[in-house]
């Protein structure tokens, strides 16, 4: 049977301070007690949602550098989004750093109109899917939930990723629609995102948790605190639902353009 072991960091950020984000999640990781296969980090850990200042990182910056380290030191996939330079804009890059060193990454498609994310980050224009452990997973970052289109299984994943700075007043949304893609995509759903008020004064109060194919809750971190989640998923209940409920069978073709 394949299983997956997931770290979850659900963490206050320092605007704009590196070191201090660095530093927080070294403490928080150096307390995992069961050895991961996946570790998670929410959007932009390193800086918070800074994507109209000069904070990006070259594309093997230190964000990076230290990626591998972690990835290395745990035996782990390590994985979150970092604003790296991109021409004259940025990308918000889900890096996906794998224990040898080897890095993947999906660059956020869907860019916060609200917050003018558009005016300074370039969107990613390819979907991606990873694998590890007998498991395939879709990443995604934050406003990307909201679009399901994208998000759409076509029995390629496992497990959808989504990993945020998602504001508190929103916050009903966020646990609404993870449940939502889960039950409509047949798949596990992971959801990674932040406390704490950013350089914005804007406030956000976590909602860090894992729900099944069913929409029903696995883990779940508390409101408004820095924890570490951990938890097990197991490959032979989702398939075996697939196979007694097939509606992915069912569903409208279509061709993203």
């Amino acid at each position: 049977m394949s299983h997956l072991t997931l770290v979850l960091l659900q963490s206050s950020l320092h605007w704009l301070d590196k070191d201090a984000n660095l530093a927080i999640f070294d403490k928080q990781l150096d307390a995992i007690t069961k050895r991961p296969d996946l570790i998670l980090l929410p959007e932009t850990f390193s800086t918070g949602f800074a994507i109209n200042l000069d904070c990006a990182e070259p594309e093997n910056g230190k964000v990076l550098m230290w990626l591998k380290a972690q990835a290395h030191k745990h035996n782990a996939v390590v994985a979150g989004s970092v604003l790296v330079v991109q021409g004259d804009k940025k990308a918000n890059r889900f890096y996906w750093v794998k224990p040898s060193g080897d890095v993947s990454y999906y660059d956020k498609r869907h860019l916060f109109r609200l917050g003018n994310e558009g005016d300074f980050v370039v969107a990613g224009q390819a979907r991606k899917v990873f694998e590890i452990n007998g498991f395939k997973l879709l990443p995604q970052v934050c406003y990307d939930l909201r679009f399901p289109v994208f998000q759409r299984n076509n029995n390629d994943y496992d497990v959808m990723i989504n990993v945020a700075n998602w504001p508190a007043v929103r916050r009903h949304i966020w646990d609404t629609l993870l449940m939502a893609r889960a039950i409509e995509n047949l798949c596990y759903v992971v959801g990674v995102n932040r406390v704490g008020e950013d350089g914005n004064g804007i406030a956000h109060n976590g909602g860090t948790a894992v729900y099944d194919f069913k929409g029903g809750t696995l883990a779940k971190a508390q409101d408004n605190t820095e924890q570490l989640v951990t938890i097990t998923l197991e490959k032979t209940p989702l398939d075996e639902f697939k196979a007694a409920f097939p509606a992915y069978l069912d569903a409208d073709p279509f061709t993203l353009m």
